[in-house]
Parts: structure tokens; sequence; C-alpha cells
């Protein structure tokens, strides 16, 4: 097996601004080996957003590639890309993104179904990762009786319903106090003692520090 789940090879994210264009990644490359745990870090405006966006086959670069477990994302239709993420890229937003009609186990069953597993086996999964994430007892809840960590951690699980390759979260800690938070660190440790391999996009060195592998980012390019 590969032990390369991510590459990125002279990535460039251009916009059109106007009569401008806006260079959003200057050239980055880099790879993240399976198991890793990384986090890409710097200030407000330096590119993390859209190359997390490039690393979740959310977009495509202007040029160069984005490799995800040994396919070229670049190639991938529309409707293959859509694909590809659901069973591939598990994601975790800062502003958490769950179904409010939905309960916690029914928003973790949601990326299950939409992949086509049978009922029986996504209702057994959510209720296997609920208690992973330390809410066995919240299953049939919904968000608005959560708190903001709990959600967060429904968020989790929900992103590895599908067993995907590679978690990404950005600013998963965003907003959530420091305790909560500090504790979301350790589950993401957790995560990652368990075999996930992690990236996640924080501005707060403090929060980069919990990873194992800090990749700084400024104007566009790893520092």
């Amino acid at each position: 097996m590969n032990d390369i789940v991510l590459r990125c090879d002279n990535v460039v994210r251009t916009y059109p601004m106007g009569e401008a264009t806006v260079t959003a990644v200057r050239g980055v490359s880099l790879e993240i080996a399976r198991g890793e745990f990384a986090a890409i870090t710097g200030p407000s405006g330096c590119g993390k957003s859209t190359l997390l966006q490039l690393l979740g086959v959310i977009d495509v670069p202007t040029s160069g590639t984005v490799t995800v477990d040994g396919r070229d994302t670049s190639t991938l239709s529309d409707r293959e890309a859509t694909d590809f993420r659901l069973r591939h890229v598990g994601f975790v937003f800062q502003r958490f993104y769950l179904m409010p009609t939905l309960s916690a186990a029914e928003n973790v069953e949601l990326p299950m179904s939409e992949a086509g597993v049978n009922r029986t086996t996504r209702r057994a999964r959510a209720k296997e990762l609920l208690g992973y994430v330390g809410l066995g007892d919240r299953a049939s809840h919904r968000p608005t009786q959560l708190s903001g960590g709990e959600q967060q951690r429904v968020a989790i699980a929900r992103a590895l319903a599908n067993a995907p390759s590679l978690l990404l979260a950005d600013e998963p800690t965003g907003e959530l106090d420091a305790e909560t938070g500090a504790s979301l660190l350790e589950l993401f440790g957790k995560l990652n003692a368990d075999g996930t391999t992690l990236v996640f996009v924080t501005h707060d060195a403090v929060v980069a520090n919990s990873a194992r592998r800090v990749i700084r980012l400024r104007d566009g390019r790893i520092a």
C-alpha cells in the first residue's frame, strides 16, 4: 500500500477579481503520509482555507496536481469528485454544519446513506462512532440540545462515517471556549493514535502545536 495519502505538486490557485488576478496558493508542494497528524497554520489571508479546499477535492488547482490515495483529483468530473469526497475524505468545519432537524445519530448516518450503506449497518456504525467520541448517551438529541463541544464531536463522528483515508478540519476549535477546545484536541490526538490521517487548518499556533507536524503558510507559500 502506498504510504503517501496526499501529495501536492507545485499547486497554484488563482482567482479573477475584476481586471486583476489574485493568487491564493503559490506553488505549494507537500506530502502527507498515511497516519500523519499535520497542522497548516499562518496569518489570515495566507491561503490556508484555499489550500484545504484543494486538498479536500472541493476545488481544483489552476496548475499543478493534487493526488489523494493515488488519484489525480483534477481529472475527476464534478460527479466523480463528489463521490470521491464522500468515500475518501472526511471534513470537520468550524461551524459544525449539522442538520438541525436530525438527531445526532441521524446526522452521523447521513453520509453513509448517501454512499448507499444499508440502514442496519449505518445505525450500528453511527452508534459505534458516537460512543467513540464520547456521546453514546446523546444519540437521540438534536443539535439544539447539544453544547458546542458536543456538536463538534457529532461532526467528527459524521466525518468518520465512511472510514475516509483523510480527515480534514478547518479551524475545528474556532467556535469553542478554551477548555472545550482542549478536549477536542485530545480527541484529535486519539483519532491519530488510532490510525486516522489528519490535517487541520488553524491560525492559532498553540492549537497547531498539538499536531505532530506543523506546515507554516505565508502569502500562499510554505514558509
